[in-house]
């Protein structure tokens, strides 16, 4: 039954994950740390239960290329456009002097040059799993620092490209010979991009013939076959499976079929992705680990000191606030899963030896492990900090002299669209924004914007916030929400707060922080549904305005509550009464010159003809001989079911022509 232990190790694995996971979610840490513990737990430090690490290691490996194919399928050219400043401005300058700085110090002690480069590219990478996750929960993903983040996290997954490339020259010890190098890279990117160049004219082709099959089992194949066949081919050429899904990933992005193949493959990506982090406990010896426990702990502090401060100074010279750049740097301090990756790589070519490669897994899941923590503590950490912030804007609040007016947190889409209204009804009103970019070009188009935190007290008051009547928050940055709001109602306890939200569970807590009005995305799109429900009803539109405020009432109490019943009996009524509605006459209409005795509407659908507006002017109760014209609305009247029938009868003949 030897041939049968893969099948073992498998469920091995996934039940002893189980409760680690459990219990790491009830306790607020990463599943991704749960997996590694799970491999440390019946490893060979721990209950010696896996014996063939070769089966796993493989296993391991089908996740790191689904990650790579997942990542590359986000990353068509269209978004990466979206996103190059801060691909090509974070993302770059992250990269490089991280890379820099850690190898200039592992050269300082006496670190042989390969390895002090190879150190450099293992601590420059973060945890995209790990970071966008705690985003996502947080709802973070859309703050000033979410984008940074992001930015910098998609680079990165780039940036692991040549790194692999690289890694055969680091391989070769203190000697560097730059012509080899140069050949090695040109020859590398000349290969990918024979098979970016056939990928891209081959594969959508390829995709669209099988999709015109409507067969699912074929498009699956297809789709596995496609990845799995451009990960082997960069791997025949002496380029990582990784880099092969990444392309195929890449080159699918910008076809139809992309969401529905990242549909298909996400369960297989989390299964895989699980283990490949299971794999690196196992490889962690724990004996190992508590002998040299003091010196992990001096590098992984140093790590989160030096990463830290890069990222910190590079957000800075943007111009962006010392809030956002704090959290950014508290966020991306981590060494990543890509940096397992390159380690494994750098072990197998022996760039690194086994007690190199063990000081490193320690290091790794030692940053894994604060980084939950160390996110959670960002925002306080910035509030307690207060660094002055430094911006080429000039300071336009010094002679601010408003009063009675708005002030609107955030140049979005929501604040750019309340600022059209304000500017129209000839209200009062100063916007805040953090982005300088942002600043500039709408002070560009004769904006009245400003830089500033929302959360400073000195910035509020340059603002006159104790003699404004309005303040809305349009920002999605929750944390940043709260504490403005709180600081806010201090300052001024007569201002009408605004405050919108993408979380329900968010609502109560605005509330009880004196949030006056809480509009929460979720509900409000529920509540254009509803109403688009009862206009299909006929019922009236002052009714539907009255429903839609009993529901908003209370910050959408009825709709949070389950156990409260929206008070929506006299709807039925109007259902059951008679209701009004009208119908335009259209040039090819084929009542166009025909009479009310013709169409004879009443005979056919119960539905009466209560007047017809013609040039202004209104026919009540048309004889049967009345010729209906260009540009006639006929008003009609009825039950539902009549009117339906009767719209429905004339839609249908009016089509027909």
């Amino acid at each position: 039954m030897e041939q049968f232990t893969v099948i073992r190790d498998l469920l091995l694995i996934l039940s002893v994950s189980l409760p680690i996971i459990y219990l790491f979610k009830k306790l607020k840490i990463s599943s991704i740390i749960g997996f590694l513990a799970t491999g440390v737990i019946i490893g060979q430090s721990g209950l010696n239960l896996i014996w063939n690490h070769a089966e796993i290691d493989v296993m391991a490996e089908l996740g790191i290329i689904l990650l790579m194919f997942s990542i590359g399928l986000e990353l068509s050219i269209k978004k990466l456009l979206k996103m190059k400043s801060a691909l090509l401005y974070f993302g770059t300058l992250q990269v490089v002097i991280t890379t820099a700085v850690i190898a200039y110090v592992c050269f300082l002690v006496k670190v042989p040059l390969n390895q002090s480069v190879f150190w450099g590219m293992l601590v420059s990478l973060s945890s995209t799993a790990i970071v966008l996750k705690i985003y996502r929960e947080k709802g973070m993903l859309d703050a000033p620092h979410g984008r940074i983040t992001l930015g910098i996290l998609i680079f990165q997954d780039i940036a692991i490209i040549p790194m692999l490339l690289i890694l055969p020259i680091l391989s070769g010890g203190d000697s560097f010979n730059a012509m080899h190098f140069v050949q090695q890279i040109g020859k590398s990117l000349l290969f990918i991009g024979v098979i970016v160049g056939f990928s891209y004219f081959v594969i959508p082709k390829i995709l669209l013939g099988i999709s015109r099959l409507q067969t699912r089992e074929l498009f699956t194949v297809t789709m596995v076959v496609i990845l799995f066949g451009t990960a082997y081919i960069t791997h025949m050429i002496g380029i990582s499976f990784s880099i092969g899904a990444f392309i195929a990933g890449f080159i699918i992005a910008e076809s139809d079929f992309s969401h529905e193949i990242e549909a298909e493959i996400t369960p297989f990506r989390d299964i895989f992705n699980s283990l490949f982090f299971v794999s690196i406990g196992l490889l962690l010896n724990v004996s190992h680990f508590i002998g040299q426990i003091s010196l992990t702990l001096i590098i992984t502090v140093g790590i989160l000191f030096l990463k830290a401060i890069i990222i910190y100074l590079i957000v800075k010279l943007k111009k962006f606030p010392s809030r956002t750049a704090i959290i950014t740097a508290m966020s991306l301090f981590q060494v990543g899963e890509f940096s397992f990756v390159l380690a494994q790589t750098g072990y197998m070519t022996h760039i690194i030896d086994a007690a190199f490669y063990n000081l490193f897994l320690g290091v790794a899941i030692c940053t894994m492990i604060v980084t939950p923590l160390l996110i959670e503590f960002a925002p306080a950490l910035a509030k307690f900090l207060r660094l002055p912030d430094i911006t080429d804007e000039p300071d336009d609040t010094d002679n601010f002299s408003m009063s009675n007016h708005v002030i609107v947190a955030g140049f979005g889409l929501n604040g750019k669209n309340l600022s059209s209204v304000l500017k129209d009804a000839g209200i009062p009103y100063c916007v805040l924004e953090l982005n300088p970019d942002t600043i500039k070009k709408a002070k560009d188009a004769g904006e009245n914007i400003m830089y500033g935190d929302i959360t400073r007290k000195d910035i509020l008051l340059k603002l006159r916030i104790d003699s404004a009547k309005v303040i809305v928050y349009a920002i999605s940055d929750p944390q940043s929400t709260k504490a403005s709001l709180q600081l806010v109602k201090r300052l001024n306890p007569e201002i009408f707060t605004v405050v919108r939200t993408r979380y329900v569970a968010e609502v109560d807590e605005l509330i009880k922080l004196g949030a006056d009005e809480v509009i929460p995305e979720e509900f409000e799109t529920s509540l254009q549904m509803f109403s688009r429900v009862l206009q299909r009803y006929h019922i009236p539109m002052n009714m539907i305005a009255r429903q839609v405020n009993i529901l908003r009432q209370g910050s959408y109490e009825m709709l949070r509550n389950d156990a409260v019943s929206i008070p929506a009996n006299y709807l039925n009524d109007l259902l059951m009464q008679g209701v009004t509605e009208s119908f335009f006459v259209e040039e090819a209409s084929p009542v166009k010159n025909k009479s009310i005795k013709e169409i004879d509407l009443r005979a056919k659908t119960g539905t009466t003809i209560l007047a017809i507006v013609r040039q202004e002017k209104s026919i009540t109760n048309p004889k049967g001989d009345e010729v209906f014209l260009y540009g006639d609305i006929l008003v009609l009247t009825g039950t539902h079911q009549a009117v339906d029938d009767a719209i429905s009868l004339l839609t249908v003949e009016q089509k027909s022509v």
